[in-house]
């Protein structure tokens, strides 16, 4: 420390060479290169979990917006006004139109019911869309006619035949191979037909009164797609369609999106404890150092130098080192999705490096710059009297206002974030008390000498052994609370769209038919469902008040149109009945959610009109049911007695394995009259889109778990070096190493107990705040949690005091 007394005689550049040197020496053989350690493991994490993160969400996008086959649709009853395709030009944004109607397709032997979709040259502005005719299309041209596979079975025609749309008598072009803009409502399709808006007049199929929707794609930067919504007002029967309101597609999407961001969010959490404990803990050992630099003449401007050279150079280094492995850690993480992420991969952009130095910098400057504030006026005394006690500088804690405005800024109004954030901060103090009164309990027992003086040691400082506690416990929950996320939502998504799931719908078979198209599917060894009677109706009056008599505009969306109704003698296997019993007679069993919204109760008289035929029926039950599994699924199912004598048309769904192709066409031949709802191309497109996002979101879980355990780890590491002045206390008392073997044992291995039982109870509680009210999913329980989390605690104790235990005890030899 002498060379501090000399500097005075140097020159400012000597001066200042002299002082690198000391800086640098004191970043390598100090105990700051944890610090440096710690920081460039944030910087990996966030550049790497960013990048991934902006690839996928690009991925997810880009997927979401494919199957609307724009950016943004603008769906309307009415034609377009000219006004909204001026201003959307205006813009700068692509648009492309179509005008969808329903209407009979005449071939010279056939006819059917079809879905016509009049497109411009320009569609589809997303996705892909394949024609294959005397050679492959991507573009609807004039005078082409284009038919879905199924049609060609169904109508007899081959390409070169003439098919009459309404007045136009058009030649066919080829077949649809692929198409976007698929739904998973199944009463909504019927086999498609494509044909140029400009030979759309001709067909005179337009009529008024006729059913039309039409539409219009735009294209385009997101800024202007927004502000071109904005400047929209919507009228009756119009409405905007993006890639995260396209049905339970839509909600995956944006559920996904939300778990990028929690991952994200907690794994900075997480990285940012560790770097704050590890900066109190060099504060810590450093007082010493700064105390006799003191003595020795040093002032505060001379120190602040010292230690500004040396962060200087910290973070420099590990900005380096971190983004350098951040991108080897992100190229790792695409490695399990090789075969699932499209190629070319979308840019990562600036942001992943901006924000794994922004966030790193951010966390550095109040994490380290209050424990440097404090070291700093650490009084020469310090040298000959360590515990010596001095004032708090507390002006550093206003340096958590930058990482503070910072969150303000991102989270903005995002309640999700914030309900997370208060939830921990609650859980922390929460935990810190329950551990103590749990320590409390435990030493009114009768142990062994060990065990007491471990516990007599957590109870003797409340408040350390409180923090030490909460750290550790909420450190196992995040963990935690990451991988259960991912699980509980693939196991959500798993039901979107099952691996057996059923993909193509029968509907309109009669009652004659009924027996004759089961034998045929049974015998070809076709997995189905049950058949269901079906009949169209409108619920009119719920207790005689009349749900009708408001305007259309408030109604709920189930009393603005025609339901499915059905009847059965049983509750359907895939079903699950939550209230109620299911009755035999004058009943009707409601679904839980249409319930809610209309306030309807067991025991209610509910009125239903059936072609202007009004019946009644007595709520018996009320049912939940998954609307994504691919099966019949009914809003009301009534007792047979209340419908079975009404005329009805018979529904089931069945699943089509690629060796069974040709059934679907047989099928359509033999059945005429049967409409077949072939949704095999979009189930292969909704699997892939789960695949990606299944294992994206598994790699992000897999980080997230890193992350925490890096945390556990230095928890335990730096609380076991603390405790090296104590050990060497006990041996002076004349404590045996065994003693203290174990009672380091003891002490850490209750603690691991204690937090991996009270990490497991946080999990279950900040899972369920998640479920219901950020992700809204059902809220269920995890009894494995209960075990894995103790025995992972103890583990990773098992690691470490392993790993520090010898160096512990070893300066007590001799």
């Amino acid at each position: 420390m002498s060379e501090i007394s000399d500097t005075r005689a140097l020159s400012k550049p000597q001066r200042s060479s002299m002082l690198l040197k000391w800086s640098w020496r004191e970043l390598w053989h100090g105990q700051l290169w944890p610090v440096a350690v710690a920081l460039t493991l944030i910087i990996a994490c966030v550049f790497a979990l960013a990048a991934l993160v902006v690839r996928v969400e690009k991925i997810m996008v880009d997927q979401g917006r494919s199957m609307i086959a724009a950016d943004l649709v603008f769906r309307s009853a009415d034609p377009i006004e000219p006004s909204l395709l001026a201003q959307a030009q205006s813009l700068g944004l692509t648009v492309s139109q179509q005008t969808r109607f329903g209407t009979m397709a005449f071939s010279d032997e056939q006819m059917q019911l079809v879905s016509v979709k009049a497109v411009d040259s320009r569609f589809p502005l997303r996705g892909e869309l394949v024609l294959e005719g005397d050679r492959r299309h991507n573009q609807v041209r004039p005078g082409e006619l284009w038919l879905s596979e199924r049609l060609f079975s169904l109508l007899a025609v081959q390409p070169g035949d003439l098919v009459s749309i309404g007045d136009a008598a058009l030649t066919v072009s080829g077949r649809i191979v692929t198409e976007p803009e698929l739904s998973f409502n199944p009463f909504s399709q019927m086999p498609a037909v494509l044909i140029h808006a400009s030979d759309l007049a001709q067909t005179g199929a337009i009529q008024p009164g006729s059913r039309v929707r039409f539409r219009a794609y735009f294209s385009g930067e997101d800024a202007q797609l927004e502000q071109l919504q904005q400047a929209i007002t919507l009228a009756p029967g119009q409405r905007w369609i993006s890639e995260t309101t396209q049905g339970r597609t839509g909600e995956m999407i944006e559920r996904a999106r939300q778990y990028l961001s929690l991952t994200l969010f907690l794994v900075i959490l997480m990285a940012t404890a560790t770097l704050v404990l590890t900066c109190l803990h060099y504060s810590a050992t450093r007082v010493a150092a700064v105390a006799m630099m003191k003595s020795l003449g040093a002032s505060k401007r001379w120190l602040w130098r010292w230690l500004t050279r040396q962060l200087a150079m910290l973070f420099s280094i590990a900005a380096v080192a971190g983004l350098s492995l951040g991108w080897l850690l992100e190229f790792l993480l695409r490695l399990p999705l090789a075969d699932v992420l499209p190629d070319p991969l979308p840019e990562m952009g600036l942001m992943p490096l901006a924000a794994s130095l922004l966030v790193a910098l951010l966390v550095a400057v109040p994490g380290i710059g209050i424990s440097l504030l404090r070291l700093v006026d650490a009084p020469a005394i310090s040298v000959i009297q360590q515990q010596v006690a001095w004032p708090k500088n507390r002006r550093g804690y206003a340096l958590i206002v930058l990482p503070v405005a910072a969150a303000l800024l991102w989270f903005g109004s995002n309640k999700f974030m914030w309900l997370t954030l208060a939830g921990l901060a609650a859980l922390l103090v929460v935990l810190a008390a329950l551990g103590l009164g749990l320590v409390a309990l435990l030493k009114r027992g009768a142990w062994r000498s060990a065990v007491r003086l471990a516990l007599s040691r957590i109870s003797r400082s409340p408040l350390a052994s409180g923090a030490q506690l909460a750290a550790l416990t909420s450190s196992l929950m995040l963990l935690a609370v990451i991988w259960l996320l991912r699980t509980d939502l693939l196991a959500d998504w798993q039901q979107t769209l099952p691996a057996d799931a059923p993909n193509v719908f029968a509907l309109n078979i009669s009652p004659q038919e009924r027996e004759r198209y089961l034998d045929v599917l049974d015998n070809s060894g076709v997995a189905r469902s049950d058949s269901y009677p079906v009949i169209r109706g409108r619920l009119t009056a719920i207790n005689q008040q009349d749900m009708l008599a408001v305007s259309r505009e408030e109604r709920d969306e189930s009393l603005r149109r025609e339901l499915n109704l059905t009847w059965r003698e049983s509750i359907p296997v895939h079903n699950t009945l939550l209230e109620g019993t299911w009755a035999t007679q004058s009943g009707v069993s409601v679904e839980s959610g249409i319930a809610e919204r209309l306030g309807i109760a067991l025991g209610d008289e509910l009125t239903f009109h059936v072609n202007s035929q009004p019946f009644s029926a007595t709520v018996t039950s009320l049912r939940e049911v998954e609307w994504r599994n691919m099966r019949p699924n009914f809003y009301f199912i009534f007792t047979p007695d209340v419908m079975a004598a009404l005329p009805a048309t018979w529904l089931l769904s069945f699943r089509i394995e690629a060796e069974q192709s040709a059934l679907v066409n047989r099928l359509g031949r033999d059945f005429p009259t049967v409409t077949l709802l072939d949704l095999r191309i979009m189930a292969t497109r909704i699997q892939a889109i789960l695949q990606q996002v299944s294992l994206s979101l598994s790699v992000l879980a897999a980080l997230g778990v890193s992350s925490g355990l890096l945390l556990v780890l230095t928890l335990l590491r730096l609380s076991l070096s603390q405790r090296e002045q104590e050990i060497q206390l006990y041996r002076t008392l004349g404590a045996s190493r065994k003693r203290i073997s174990d009672t380091v044992w003891s002490e850490y291995g209750i603690m691991a107990l204690l937090a991996g039982v009270m990490a497991a109870a946080g999990a279950e509680v900040v899972m369920a705040s998640l479920m219901i009210w950020g992700f809204e999913l059902p809220v269920q329980g995890h009894s494995m949690l209960w075990l894995v989390l103790p025995l992972l605690s103890l583990m990773l104790v098992v690691v470490i005091i392993r790993s520090m235990i010898r160096k512990l005890l070893q300066p007590l030899k001799g």
